[in-house]
């Protein structure tokens, strides 16, 4: 009863928080549409401030109603004047609180490259457009064989898209397994990771070939549940989740990572795969160091269960 009284009682908070803050960040969303040059930046950052303010109080109501401990790790020299591109791996709906507790007013507010379709999703796409995330167009290996003459157009639509991040620093999220991790999917894949799905190295390259010049480095961010299993959202909001770790390491940036074709180039394509998987394998054995620095003996099998 306890767990379900805390749950429904935080949900609320939360709820109340998204709504009163909602219809101010509409209605800057609706002034950047219509004002022009750099009145509009002067709206976004508007945009910006709020949605930094409806995060820093969701992380307030988790303070105050939940025993949760955010152990952070390796997050001490984080800027919110440069740009980030972040790599994450991904268990659970709690990966976005435990990236908020993290990166909010320490970094730009992050963003997410979406589809374009998404932007049509109604509420959800114009708050999505009101906070610049990059709304991408993506064409199918299949598509482009029937239509040579659109290849590369993807990219210059992604890349006008990011124009506005060359007037103010962004942090850009990319989970790399591009799903929630579970036992079952890792032994579908034949994963060569413990704790990993295989990483899809064409986002990342994507993100890169659109903004790879605006991005000042990596941030490498593991997030472990060393409790045994996988948490739910419900286990967060209802207090049923002890401890979470955030451990960040800052890898370096540098052009090579960018300055190619890696859909027509094999070589390229061969290079960011090798790097992409370099990052993986050391980020399993970060985790595999982490969770034993939590139990002397844990059970992988237990440890990695899905909610």
């Amino acid at each position: 009863m306890h767990r379900l009284l805390t749950g429904s009682f935080v949900t609320l908070l939360l709820l109340l928080n998204t709504l009163v803050l909602f219809g101010p960040l509409m209605l800057f969303a609706l002034l950047k549409l219509l004002l022009p040059g750099r009145l509009r930046d002067y709206a976004s950052a508007a945009v910006m401030w709020i949605a930094e303010t409806w995060a820093e109080i969701d992380k307030l109501i988790f303070a105050l109603c939940i025993p949760t401990r955010w152990d952070i790790r390796g997050a001490e020299g984080l800027r919110g004047d440069t740009s980030y591109l972040v790599v994450c791996n991904h268990q659970s709906w709690v990966d976005i609180p435990a990236l908020i507790q993290t990166l909010n007013r320490r970094t730009p507010f992050f963003k997410f490259f979406l589809k374009k379709e998404l932007i049509w999703v109604p509420f959800l796409g114009l708050a999505w457009w009101a906070l610049d995330y990059p709304f991408m167009k993506r064409y199918s290996k299949a598509f482009l064989d029937k239509h040579p003459e659109l290849k590369g157009h993807d990219l210059e639509i992604t890349q006008a898209a990011c124009e506005l991040f060359k007037r103010q620093p962004v942090t850009v999220v990319n989970y790399l397994e591009g799903t929630r991790f579970s036992p079952a999917k890792r032994r579908e894949q034949a994963s060569p990771f413990t704790h990993l799905l295989k990483p899809k190295a064409g986002g990342v390259a994507f993100v890169l070939a659109a903004m790879g010049e605006q991005l000042d480095a990596i941030l490498d961010v593991t997030v472990v549940y060393p409790q045994e299993r996988i948490p739910g959202f419900w286990d967060l909001i209802s207090g049923n989740l002890p401890k979470v770790i955030i451990d960040f390491q800052t890898r370096e940036l540098t052009a090579d990572l960018w300055q190619g074709d890696y859909e027509n180039d094999p070589l390229f394509r061969q290079r960011i795969q090798d790097w992409v998987n370099r990052i993986w394998s050391e980020k399993d054995q970060r985790i595999a160091a982490l969770l034993r620095e939590s139990d002397p003996a844990p059970s992988t099998d237990n440890l990695r269960q899905s909610s």
